[in-house]
């Protein structure tokens, strides 16, 4: 069975880049029938941050990611699921390497690395390191053990064991980049805790991973890991080196800014299947989603999570890395809002998520029901770009229109006086013989029809006074959708507002 996992280290927030490893972790498990695992790669104290793991398990479950082993999960056969708790694993792993002569003990002070390492650097070596621990005897290395001298267990370089290169499979053949690393790079610090090194190569191998699915930042580690493998004769899994994300202006994304964390984006209202759709076309090539062109401009695929499942390939990802634009994420938000607000379950989603800001925006306010909510986002599901703009998108559905403002002035000065105070009137004396249950799409629609044609105004005076009574705004949904959602009570009383000449609130 095909096993993943998503290891991230506890030392902030989850970040965009952390959800996209997640995410495709995700698809590929289920694409090859497979689990995952959410495993918690906390050997590294300085580094830790109080109260990140439970931010990454909630950033998780906000994108509907669930893992099938991990934090939160009782049992599983491959716990614990936290590396500091699985240090005598590594103490084990690391004394077979030293056993096997792959490894040795180092006993010299920071301050002597330094010293040495600078030594090289001004000889003009590339090496880190000069060895010397190296040929110490065992008598003299058991001596200092017992003797309680702090030391680190370095990989011997010079003794790997002849081994392949498995081609990457989203990078292809790799020229060998041993050149890259350290001098004799550790495995095992001072302070008994692994280095990322040994602790995932062990992690990977004793939990039965069979694709390792990360950041390109870890390409130039993988000589390291593959010897560390061949040094144990353990067979690796499959790699895969996702390429890195970027600002929309081609810059690194930074994982201490806050538009790279993704409790912003929770914050924000977006919504995750956007997110996850927009972090996913984020370098796939060969697409065949719903792409289209559109005022001459390539407009983005939009895939459901489904749709994702069946037909991202891991194969179709470039090597080139993606920039993310926020606009993209905008277009394919509103898309997804769409979509949601076509089946009932996922609208009282969007309900749910819309009622918190809405109160907030309108405290007190009798309107926000999830009915009429629901019926708000309906109207708006063509226009809404993220479900908390619903406020500053369509205040008219939730106050009375600011007729005084400057917008809603021009809009009435642009029909004649005449014309306007007809339409009003004529509009009320139509309406008011309605009854509620034909306060309808349906009827509304010639009701309105017949009434322009009586007074034999254009459409856009005709609408454009319609359109002023009820929202007071030029851009909208339809004046019969608004119509329809407002109800008879509430339009009658606009119109009849306005008939009147009083433009106070």
């Amino acid at each position: 069975m095909a096993l993943l996992r998503f290891a991230p280290s506890p030392t902030g927030s989850l970040h965009l880049g952390g959800l996209r490893t997640a995410f495709l972790n995700h698809l590929i498990a289920k694409q090859l029938k497979g689990k995952w695992i959410l495993r918690i790669e906390d050997t590294d104290n300085e580094r830790f941050v109080e109260g990140s793991v439970e931010n990454i398990r909630r950033g998780l479950e906000w994108a509907g990611l669930d893992y099938d082993y991990g934090p939160g999960i009782v049992g599983g056969p491959h716990g614990p699921y936290f590396q500091s708790k699985r240090l005598d694993l590594y103490h084990n792993y690391a004394n077979r390497l030293l056993e096997s002569r792959h490894a040795y003990r180092c006993f010299c002070s920071p301050d002597k690395l330094k010293e040495t390492k600078d030594r090289l650097h001004q000889r003009g070596s590339s090496a880190t390191y000069d060895r010397a621990c190296l040929h110490l005897t065992e008598e003299e290395v058991a001596r200092r053990v017992k003797h309680g001298e702090k030391s680190i267990i370095r990989i011997h370089d010079e003794s790997i064991p002849k081994r392949g290169n498995a081609p990457d499979l989203v990078f292809g053949d790799l020229r060998d980049a041993h050149r890259s690393l350290p001098t004799d790079p550790v495995l095992l610090k001072s302070d008994l805790f692994p280095t990322y090194h040994l602790a995932s190569v062990v992690d990977d191998s004793e939990m039965g991973i069979t694709h390792v699915l990360r950041g390109e930042e870890w390409l130039t580690s993988l000589p390291l890991h593959l010897d560390i493998y061949a040094c144990l004769s353990i067979e690796p899994p499959h790699f895969a080196h996702l390429p890195i994300l970027l600002n929309s202006d081609g810059t690194k994304m930074s994982k201490r800014a806050g538009h790279a964390h993704v409790a912003t984006y929770i914050a924000e209202g977006w919504e995750p299947e956007a997110v996850l759709n927009w972090l996913v076309l984020a370098g796939w090539g060969n697409r065949t989603g719903t792409e289209k062109l559109e005022y001459g401009k390539s407009i983005p695929d939009v895939f459901t999570l489904e749709q994702l499942s069946s037909t991202f390939k891991l194969s179709a990802l470039t090597t080139r890395r993606g920039a993310l634009d926020r606009g993209i994420l905008r277009h394919l938000n509103k898309e997804h809002i769409k979509l949601k607000s076509r089946e009932p379950d996922l609208l009282s989603e969007l309900v749910r998520n819309a009622m918190p800001v809405l109160r907030e925006n309108f405290s007190e306010n009798t309107l926000i029901t999830e009915g009429f909510v629901g019926q708000v986002i309906l109207t708006l599901s063509d226009r809404l770009s993220n479900i908390a703009d619903i406020g500053e998108t369509a205040p008219y559905f939730f106050v009375e229109p600011e007729w005084d403002s400057d917008k809603a002035v021009g809009m009435k000065a642009s029909v004649p006086q005449q014309n306007y105070a007809d339409a009003i009137g004529y509009c009320i004396k139509s309406l008011d013989q309605l009854h509620l249950l034909q306060w309808r799409h349906d009827v509304l629609e010639p009701t309105l029809y017949d009434a322009r044609k009586h007074l034999g105004h254009t459409s856009k005076h005709f609408m454009t006074t319609l359109r002023h009574a009820l929202t007071a705004l030029k851009d909208g949904p339809s004046v019969i959708s608004t119509m329809e959602t407002l109800g008879k009570e509430r339009t009658l009383s606009r119109l009849r507002h306005c008939q009147a000449g009083r433009i106070e609130v």
